[in-house]
């Protein structure tokens, strides 16, 4: 059992942070897809610096998350041991009101008695709100140098996020200013437990509106007719069934053809709104199907893809799902096996995925011809920034909303794989093939930035307090004037 306030000698630490970063050098095809190798260096120089003296768990697992941020992949993930975390939520510690991100600024999210709904906080215990989100960032990864996807592990852990940068508090001393008003106020509200923090959330103003970004949808994708010429069509997810012969995938394949037959034997619907903004990803080939019914030209998951290794590194150090040793071994060898089959050759350092991975692609007989409209925003991730960044750059899509997490040109993805290191047993895991998307460079697409939407619409506080979907009325409106 890990005791919180137990110190850890700095030789453990340091023994740790070696194995940690020898582990990506050896693992991690994306290490150096955003940052090259003397920033990467740099980082590491400052990590050692800061471990010359017996610290705590939190603070050695904080210099962690820096780096595992720095890097630039949301499918990255460091964790504390489950019984240290567990530990380090009793208690009456936990800021009590869930939050939201809107327009760069942090509003209160929860109807209560205490500080009005939809108020601005300008600070928490005298520490600026600017400041506390700038340190909360590293707790919620993003790909390559995105921001606005914070805002999304931000809005659902603010309070957790708090309590491991500031540790716990007894109350909270809370300046702030009502909806649309200058004047400051201050509040001292008292902390609650990890129960009620969550049961906030649970109960929070916006809920109505975002709560696909947080739970799973129970209706995944959705079709429907919205006026004589606009369709919409809606998929909240591309966990649909674990491959291409999945019962669950088979019947989303056949709902995309009745959907796509309907339109083209309708030409009369000229507009189709895709809307993904609650995707963050899922399974092949649910991405690569869908976007064959909005294409007009052949296409390729991806222009080119590989990984570092065919054998995997520091095995002793490894995760399994499996708990008898041979099991493991089996295991181990599948893992290896299916690397060796897609990632066959090694050309300049890198093991190259074969082509018959990644096959050209044909449109769908029924692709839509008309206008796409494609909404996004900060929660697409993984294969659901794959496929706007496709139809983004491969289609006529006018895109709308706010900026994926996920990155436009490329991303690390496909293949997760953990480790638990030595001491600490402070576990990582990050996906091991590093993939560049097949788009085009477009003026308005960054490197290392998430898909840039062609109409930057985000929820203003006016329309947060009414619950209003600012950027499918936006779409509507855009519609009309066309």
């Amino acid at each position: 059992m890990f005791s919180q306030n137990e110190k850890w000698p700095a030789k453990k630490l340091k023994q740790d942070l070696t194995i940690f970063k020898e582990i990506r050098e050896k693992a991690n095809s994306g290490l150096y897809k955003y940052r090259n190798k003397k920033q990467i260096d740099s980082i590491y120089n400052w990590a050692f610096s800061k471990i010359k003296e017996p610290q705590q768990l939190i603070e050695f697992y904080k210099i962690l998350l820096q780096i595992t941020d720095f890097e630039g992949s949301l499918h990255n993930d460091t964790t504390l041991p489950d019984d240290f975390e567990k530990q380090y939520s009793l208690g009456n510690v936990f800021f009590p009101y869930p939050v939201k991100i809107i327009q760069n600024q942090l509003i209160l999210n929860f109807e209560n008695t205490e500080i009005p709904l939809g108020s601005q906080i300008h600070s928490i215990n005298g520490i600026e709100t600017k400041k506390i989100l700038a340190s909360l960032y590293k707790y919620y990864t993003t790909d390559g140098y995105n921001i606005t996807g914070k805002s999304i592990g931000i809005g659902s852990s603010f309070s957790k996020y708090f309590e491991m940068e500031y540790g716990p508090q007894k109350s909270f001393l809370v300046e702030y200013s009502l909806p649309n008003q200058a004047q400051k106020l201050i509040k001292s509200v008292s902390s609650v437990s990890n129960e009620i923090r969550k049961e906030n959330f649970k109960k929070r103003f916006s809920l109505p509106s975002d709560s696909l970004q947080y739970q799973k949808a129970k209706e995944k994708y959705s079709f429907k007719i919205i006026s004589e010429k606009t369709a919409l069509f809606s998929v909240h997810t591309f966990v649909i069934g674990r491959n291409a012969k999945d019962k669950l995938h088979l019947a989303y394949k056949k709902y995309l053809d009745s959907c796509f037959q309907y339109l083209s034997n309708h030409p009369e619907i000229k507009n189709l709104i895709v809307d993904i903004r609650n995707n963050g990803g899922g399974t092949d080939p649910n991405d690569i199907v869908t976007f064959s019914y909005l294409t007009q030209k052949p296409y390729r998951e991806n222009s080119s893809a590989y990984v570092n290794f065919q054998k995997i590194p520091f095995t002793q150090n490894l995760v399994y799902e499996e708990t008898e040793p041979q099991k493991q071994q089996e295991e181990r060898k599948d893992f290896e096996d299916e690397i060796k089959e897609e990632f066959p050759k090694l050309i300049n350092q890198k093991y190259i995925q074969d082509q018959k991975f990644n096959p050209l692609l044909q449109p769908d007989k029924n692709s839509f011809k008309g206008q796409i409209f494609l909404l996004i925003s900060p929660r697409i991730a993984s294969a659901g920034s794959l496929f706007a960044s496709l139809v983004a750059g491969n289609t006529n899509a006018i895109v709308i909303g706010e900026e994926t997490m996920g990155g436009y040109f490329g991303h690390n993805g496909h293949t997760p794989i953990e480790y638990e290191l030595p001491n600490t047993k402070i576990k990582t895991r990050f996906s091991i093939v590093n993939l560049e998307q097949d788009v085009p460079k477009k003026a308005n697409q960054i490197f290392g930035r998430g898909v840039i939407p062609d109409h930057n619409v985000s929820q203003t506080l006016e329309d947060f307090m009414q619950n209003k979907d600012t950027q499918f009325e936006y779409t509507l409106k855009l519609i009309n004037t066309k």
